[in-house]
């Protein structure tokens, strides 16, 4: 027994960031497809909901257009541009809210996108900002919703920064690179959104909205 775990662990160390970051992203996403489909028997969509759908992801991509900072191979600093998506999740649940940010991934790919592999297109904008609908996961306290969404965002360019552009990583570890670069944007794209989330007001506001259209639970 522990001469096969001995060789099973071996064989793992031998796997290039490459291939691990491919198995976290399929383990990733069927653990998520799984939650999400016991979710979506829970669901029951109406217009108002659409209509609330439509007007998160419009308020989200107007806000995307302003740019803080930008970075080079995608990805930028705006005033909240996830919050409106996040916001929706958090007020209808997980599975409207990830269709509400698939949306907003292809919105933001016809913006600005930055494509080098149809896998990575896919990574990096349906699934990507479909993750911030995993806000709705915890409907409790938009602050931690709101890091479980930019959480869920993160890992899937951080994965395509390891897998595609690991070229531009110019001697560091790419898995570094990586995490450093999307970091960088990503967080401060959070305490944004959280400042905003936790002010009273907003507060008030997500929870009314929450108690008098959102799903129950």
């Amino acid at each position: 027994m522990l001469l096969f775990l001995s060789e099973a662990f071996g064989k793992f160390a031998e796997f290039t960031p490459t291939t691990i970051a491919i198995l976290i992203l399929l383990a990733v996403v069927g653990i998520g497809g799984a939650i999400l489909l016991q979710k979506s028997r829970e669901v029951h969509f109406t217009t108002r909901m659409l209509v609330y759908a439509s007007v998160c992801i419009a308020l989200s991509f107007v806000l995307s257009y302003i740019r803080l900072a930008r970075m080079p191979q995608g990805g930028s600093i705006t005033p909240a541009s996830m919050l409106p998506v996040i916001a929706f999740a958090y007020i209808f649940g997980p599975v409207p809210g990830v269709l509400a940010g698939i949306a907003y991934g292809f919105l933001q790919y016809i913006q600005d996108g930055y494509v080098v592999h149809w896998i990575q297109f896919f990574m990096d904008y349906p699934v990507a900002f479909g993750f911030l609908g995993l806000a709705g996961l915890y409907r409790k306290n938009m602050v931690i919703a709101s890091f479980i969404a930019v959480l869920g965002r993160f890992l899937m360019h951080f994965l395509t920064g390891i897998i595609f552009f690991a070229e531009y990583a110019e001697g560091q570890p790419v898995v570094l690179y990586s995490l450093g670069y999307n970091g960088s944007y990503l967080v401060v794209e959070f305490v944004i959104c959280a400042v905003i989330a936790a002010l009273p007001q907003m507060k008030n506001m997500f929870s009314r909205l929450q108690k008098t259209y959102g799903l129950k639970g």
